[in-house]
């Protein structure tokens, strides 16, 4: 939905995905965290109306057409909403704990199966400095690329459509891990949702 942009529902309690990812670093994600880019995504739109029907994919796409002085704002608050609404729904409990379907065929074809993309996924998500994402994502031509991107950077901007995202800013983490990412990264994949996953694939 376009501006105002809304904080979404988890569609399940922070403890859900426990002993994983632990109840309070969820809330405070998703409330101070995921809120504040709403919060910030919105005050820099305001004061231009012809932006209030644009989707925030089309706005990241298009981060050059902006004003100059929210450009820097919509990228930041604008991918940190995106980036954070695809990755609620990639941790929803209750799903498929490996590839199924159309990406899994996709997966075995293109790296040997799960347990190569979840090397490289690894690798591009320990290997990324500082804050950022690691991403599965499909390009216009239906090939499947591993990335890492910088910050609240989502892979939209460089014309793909995400289809994993694994964040790896420390507040995903560090309660639970400290400075440990290589241990959050391990307990990631015992809470990514395939299915939603297999469905990103699709509409893709």
């Amino acid at each position: 939905m376009p501006y105002p942009f809304k904080l979404p529902e988890l569609g399940y309690s922070y403890q859900a995905l426990e002993p994983h990812i632990d109840a309070q670093t969820m809330e405070i994600h998703h409330q101070k965290h995921h809120g504040a880019y709403v919060n910030n995504l919105n005050a820099a739109l305001e004061k231009y109306p012809y932006l209030h029907g644009v989707e925030v994919e089309v706005l990241l796409r298009h981060l050059a057409a902006l004003p100059a002085e929210i450009q820097a704002a919509v990228r930041n608050n604008g991918g940190g909403h995106l980036n954070h609404s695809l990755f609620w729904r990639l941790l929803t409990p209750g799903g498929a704990k490996e590839p199924v379907g159309e990406l899994k065929k996709a997966i075995d074809e293109q790296f040997g199966g799960f347990q190569a993309l979840k090397e490289k996924l690894t690798q591009a998500a320990m290997g990324r400095f500082g804050s950022g994402w690691a991403w599965l994502v499909k390009d216009p031509f239906g090939k499947l690329h591993v990335l890492s991107t910088p910050n609240q950077d989502n892979p939209v901007m460089e014309g793909f459509t995400p289809i994993v995202g694994i964040d790896v800013w420390e507040h995903a983490y560090y309660l639970k891990y400290q400075n440990r990412r290589a241990d959050y990264l391990q307990a990631i994949w015992n809470v990514l949702n395939w299915g939603v996953a297999e469905e990103f694939f699709k509409k893709a």
